[in-house]
């Protein structure tokens, strides 16, 4: 019989998720941050493999929804018996009308009971950096006018540091303000923003690139020794100006590998001048498996066709 333990020791935990090659969605700070907003969380070992737990309430009649982000690691990405134990958990613990699953892999699932979900909660398409590569490499595979620019925005006296304070985080949240304002897209409240820089912390750095003392832009990953995860990014017009964000870039990257990290990943591509960006330093696409459902209960067909209905009028008053 297939060993469960459910872990209540962040140090246990986060050294499993890193030891595992888990992806940094799967850290317990992670899982803090969404409990603290709207979710509940638990952290499941099965054998040699693991699972972060989300757990949203539905609407009544609605059962749950556990959803596992960037996970899960571990021997349940190969073991079936594993796999399924975990199934059986989840069914008998929460009752849900799915467990949806967005894995840290690129191979599609053909796992018995699984079925490949329209319903994502993360990019599938993204771009992903070999970190063990030397930087000669790395620059020879970027486009030239994103070298270019690396070099121009390197030499106009820009800075970068990690922030420190919750008063740098407040610095970078105005220009995230704008950049939202700017692309069309919402934003959580800041205190979600708070929590995982507190909750997080090493594993969660934000990197400010000034120049003469006032910030032009920033970026946000969360790390594994797996991958670095892009979470949040901005600038401001300054920022444009001087290109800044390629020098920020360039070197958040060299602060990846300095941590030997092994990859990078922009956490999604759309067709828009972000992603135009974002493929400037890694042109090649990387397409990931995709989000995938177990369905576990009879309402399971009746959610998956209202979900979109949902998220459309979701954002039509947005």
């Amino acid at each position: 019989m297939t060993d469960i333990k459910q872990h209540d020791d962040q140090i246990v935990w986060d050294k499993f998720v890193k030891q595992s090659n888990g992806h940094p969605l799967q850290l317990w700070g992670w899982g803090e941050v969404k409990a603290a907003h709207g979710w509940s969380v638990a952290r499941i070992q099965v054998g040699q493999g693991g699972a972060q737990l989300l757990i949203k309430r539905l609407p009544r009649p609605f059962g749950p929804l556990v959803y596992v982000a960037r996970g899960p690691f571990g021997t349940l990405l190969s073991n079936e018996s594993d796999r399924e134990a975990l199934v059986g958990y989840v069914k008998r613990t929460y009752h849900p009308t799915v467990l949806t699953i967005e894995p840290d892999i690129q191979e599609p699932i053909k796992w018995k009971g699984w079925r490949k979900s329209a319903n994502r909660i993360l990019l599938a398409r993204t771009a992903v950096m070999n970190l063990t590569l030397p930087d000669e490499e790395l620059l020879s595979r970027m486009s030239k006018k994103t070298r270019q620019y690396i070099r121009k925005s390197a030499g106009e006296g820009i800075e970068v540091r990690e922030a420190r304070t919750e008063q740098d985080i407040d610095e970078c949240l105005k220009i995230y303000k704008q950049t939202a304002t700017r692309a069309g897209f919402s934003l959580h409240d800041d205190s979600y923003y708070h929590d995982i820089f507190r909750l997080l912390s090493d594993d969660s750095p934000v990197y400010m690139a000034e120049h003469q003392g006032r910030l032009l832009a920033f970026l946000w990953p969360v790390v594994t020794p797996e991958v670095a995860f892009e979470l949040y990014g901005g600038m401001n017009d300054d920022g444009q100006h001087l290109r800044a964000n390629y020098h920020l870039k360039w070197s958040v990257i060299q602060a990846m590998k300095a941590r030997g990290v092994k990859r990078y990943d922009v956490n999604g591509l759309l067709n828009d001048g972000v992603s135009a960006f974002k493929q400037g330093f890694i042109p090649d696409e990387t397409i990931m498996s995709g989000t995938y459902d177990r369905p576990l209960s009879p309402l399971y067909g009746v959610w998956s066709v209202l979900l979109p209905a949902v998220k459309k009028l979701v954002q039509r008053f947005r």
